[in-house]
């Protein structure tokens, strides 16, 4: 149902006149109080680094007047309602799909690198059905199991690795719901709801290509997050989370996992303490309204310093 009213909603969108557009991406920046620009300067800093005048590829930037569909639907509905709130003259660059990388010109992406010059990847909230679903979690932290669980593909080495080390650990519910032919078979388990995973205290969230998509669910709940340290963040701003703040943070190996929730077994109050931190985090994405807004400020700020 949810999936099947954004498209809908989204497929009325691309329907409306441009001018149309335009005129609303106007409207919302000018109705801003300053205070409200104040406040959300930040977020928009962090989301668009640039601050100089700089150019692009001219032979692969993209006019918002001609801009169309080339990867998913989903990253084209999320960038599309941006862009063609501004002038369809202007000129950008965008990349689909899990970035890892850095590009060479200035580009809206969905995910970057943490901890590196990465102001050339501009982030913007793309593929938001997938990443931005929360949790309505009413089970009390103390009430629930105290094992971890994790589901996922298993196509990744840190998965595996964990697979490995786990899978039959009597504290451990992990497995693949992946079936891909040759690959850990033994290890391959049924699917698991978003609400039968949140009947443990402890829940993995592991990077795939790119960031975990469980990470925004997860910390929406009475659950602790448990991961390995972060290597790329998205409009989340998972390079801004801090480990035993935000989250628990475990060794790359899985080595110190059973340590981990032993030690938050026998500190609930600590252990709450981090979920009411990570539940805080996610309240500032659930501003619809504001979240609408700051991705206009971002591409105002992007397009203010190309071309």
């Amino acid at each position: 149902m949810i999936k099947a009213r954004y498209y809908l909603y989204h497929g009325f969108i691309t329907l409306l006149p441009k001018f149309l557009m335009r005129w609303y991406g106007k409207k919302q920046l000018a109705d801003l109080q300053e205070h409200q620009k104040i406040e959300l300067q930040d977020r928009v800093n962090y989301y668009c680094k640039l601050n100089q005048p700089c150019s692009l590829d001219p032979q692969t930037a993209t006019k918002i007047a001609s801009f169309k569909q080339t990867g998913g639907s989903t990253y084209y509905f999320d960038l599309y309602k941006v862009v063609k709130c501004f002038s369809p003259e202007k000129q950008f660059h965008y990349i689909n799909g899990d970035v890892i990388e850095v590009p060479k010109h200035p580009s809206f992406v969905k995910s970057r690198p943490i901890n590196e010059d990465n102001s050339n990847s501009v982030l913007l909230k793309l593929n938001a059905i997938r990443h931005y679903q929360f949790a309505n979690d009413t089970l009390d932290y103390r009430n629930k199991k105290d094992d971890v669980v994790w589901r996922g593909t298993g196509f990744r080495p840190n998965r595996r690795l964990l697979l490995d080390k786990y899978f039959h650990h009597p504290r451990c519910n992990v497995g693949r719901t992946d079936t891909k032919k040759g690959e850990q078979p033994e290890f391959v388990v049924p699917r698991m709801s978003i609400e039968e995973q949140l009947q443990y205290k402890f829940i993995l969230s592991l990077e795939g290509k790119d960031v975990a998509t469980n990470l925004k669910w997860i910390m929406s709940s009475n659950s602790l997050c448990i991961t390995p340290k972060l290597r790329y963040e998205t409009w989340f701003m998972e390079g801004r989370l801090e480990a035993g703040v935000h989250y628990v943070e475990i060794k790359d190996d899985f080595s110190d996992l059973i340590e981990k929730m032993d030690y938050y077994l026998a500190h609930p109050n600590e252990a709450e303490k981090i979920i009411k931190n990570a539940q805080a985090w996610v309240a500032q994405f659930r501003n619809n309204k504001q979240e609408k807004i700051i991705s206009f400020l971002v591409a105002q700020k992007y397009f203010k310093y190309v071309n």
